[in-house]
């Protein structure tokens, strides 16, 4: 669920200098690129007569009440299938499951293709992407761009599993069944959730209420290197969607729906200070000569002041405030603070001072050191002054942030603290910008509506700490907007053993997507 943005970045700005189209794809030839575009036009004329044909010969407006009861009556149904996909070791970050997560990736092309879809599972020089389409019973209504992944994270350390991570077992919780697996969540059980959904509304109407393309890769968890080479080779094809609807995020809770509309976009480093030619005596040199380690740890004390602002030249550039609106609704959402902070161990939150906890994770950028090292860190004891220190820090970006302004602050920052006879070495693995998306527009209306159907309350409008760069990728890139409807939970271990998707959870998600489908079915193009 959380794409590693070093390799997308960077494939992305080489995409967004050159132009967005098949003709720009990294990984194609002269030739190659021809046939793509050739091919997509090819396409398109085949889906333009295809929308006169069923304008013709389908009706345009379904009842999705039937659709809901479907998905009620076959819910075990869906479980069983779910359990299947779970099954599948997708991991895409070891070469050693390669062939699992093609398996993976086979698995839900044949699932689609029973559901009456266009599916191919697409080659790259990593894991296969899928791309699924069905035409819809009107070309009046939207075109839907579902995104999510198949992939999955390693299970290590494999002793803290209750059971077999890819041997999904149903068991009791607080609120009632769960399924704990590897992917039960991220992203499998939201995938699942997508494709149940469309399957009732084929079960039941025999077709969908609106044009449906399905993008499912298989490199989420291990950075997404195929993903932006793909999408600028398939830019005419997926630039005739309306809207992007993602499901790799959180409900507000178990009983109350979430829209995320905003997110922290990352810039990510690795800092290098070198001192000495070699390891030194700690009893031959300590004292008189420089320690990179304490070097280090001093200058890394400054990245904030006592009020927990980032002290780098710049950082805060574009930074806006919050609306007073915005401000108002996220203090009266019911978060436990309490509760969050206790779910890991801690009593009180701390941070940039003047904001909320939620203000703080949601829309304030921040600076984090996430590693340090140096010197002996063996057992025992070995006196020494390390020839060198270094450290991992990541920034979080908010929406206007210039990540490479960010990156220039640091190098000032750090050049204006350089110790004698030392250098600075500064290693970038990422720089991505925060997002924010329209609250207001028709689809995400829709989508709000679709939500409140189900759970019979509004949805919480919420942003997100972290960070999927695929929502930037496709809003640069494409000019679209992403709707992030998840339906995880806070305590679903993603990424860590144990990993578990509540069922009622699975099911309201199912039946949440019928429902939007339907709402945003409604819409007509101008």
């Amino acid at each position: 669920m959380r794409l590693a943005a070093a390799m997308l970045t960077a494939a992305l700005a080489a995409w967004l200098s050159l132009g967005i189209g098949a003709e720009t794809s990294p990984q194609m030839s002269a030739s190659s690129r021809a046939g793509v575009s050739v091919a997509e036009n090819a396409a398109a004329a085949t889906i333009a007569a295809t929308n006169r044909e069923r304008e013709a010969k389908v009706p345009t407006t379904f009842d999705v009440q039937p659709v809901l009861a479907r998905v009620e009556a076959d819910f075990d149904n869906a479980v069983g299938r779910y359990l299947d996909f779970l099954r599948i070791p997708s991991i895409s970050t070891d070469p050693g499951y390669a062939k699992d997560v093609r398996r993976a990736g086979e698995w839900l092309a044949a699932e689609f293709r029973a559901l009456g879809f266009e599916a191919t599972l697409h080659d790259t020089p990593g894991h296969p992407i899928l791309v699924a389409h069905h035409a819809g019973a009107s070309a009046a209504a939207p075109h839907l761009l579902y995104y999510g992944h198949y992939d999955v994270q390693p299970v290590e350390p494999l002793e803290e599993w209750t059971s077999p991570p890819f041997e999904p077992a149903i068991v009791d919780g607080p609120h009632g069944k769960r399924v704990v697996a590897r992917g039960a969540v991220d992203d499998k059980g939201q995938v699942v959730t997508i494709l149940e959904a469309l399957r009732a509304w084929k079960t039941v109407h025999g077709a969908l209420p609106a044009e449906v393309t399905v993008l499912l890769e298989g490199e989420e968890e291990s950075g997404s290197v195929s993903l932006p080479g793909f999408l600028a080779a398939h830019a005419e094809m997926l630039r005739r969607a309306d809207a992007v609807l993602i499901s790799d995020t959180n409900a507000w809770d178990i009983d109350t729906p979430a829209i995320t509309y905003r997110l922290r976009g990352n810039v990510y480093v690795e800092i290098t200070l070198d001192g000495p030619s070699h390891d030194l005596h700690s009893g031959l040199y300590g004292g008189a000569v420089v320690n990179p380690i304490n070097a280090l740890t001093e200058v890394l004390g400054q990245l904030h002041d006592a009020n927990g602002r980032v002290q780098l030249p710049g950082f805060y550039d574009g930074v806006a405030d919050l609306s007073e609106a915005e401000r108002r609704e996220w203090a009266a959402l019911p978060f436990d603070e309490k509760g969050f902070l206790g779910e890991i161990g801690l009593t009180q939150s701390t941070g940039e001072a003047g904001f909320t906890t939620l203000e703080r994770i949601w829309a304030r950028p921040t600076a984090d050191i996430n590693g340090i090292w140096g010197g002996y860190t063996g057992e025992g004891s070995k006196t020494v002054i390390a020839a060198r220190a270094s450290v991992k820090v990541s920034f979080r970006t908010v929406p206007n942030q210039n990540p490479q302004k960010i990156l220039d602050g640091l190098k000032a920052f750090l050049d204006a603290r350089t110790p004698p006879d030392s250098k600075w070495t500064i290693r970038q693995f990422g720089a991505s910008e925060g997002i924010l998306v329209p609250a207001d527009g028709p689809y995400m209306q829709a989508a709000r509506a679709g939500l409140q159907d189900v759970f019979g309350k509004p949805a919480a409008m919420v942003g997100g700490g972290g960070s999927i760069p695929v929502v930037g990728l496709l809003q640069k890139g494409l000019g679209l907007d992403s709707i992030l409807v998840g339906f995880g939970l806070s305590d679903d271990r993603i990424h860590s053993p144990n990993e578990k998707f509540e069922l009622k959870c699975l099911k309201n998600g199912i039946l949440s997507h019928a429902a939007i489908l339907g709402r945003i079915a409604e819409i007509r193009k101008n």
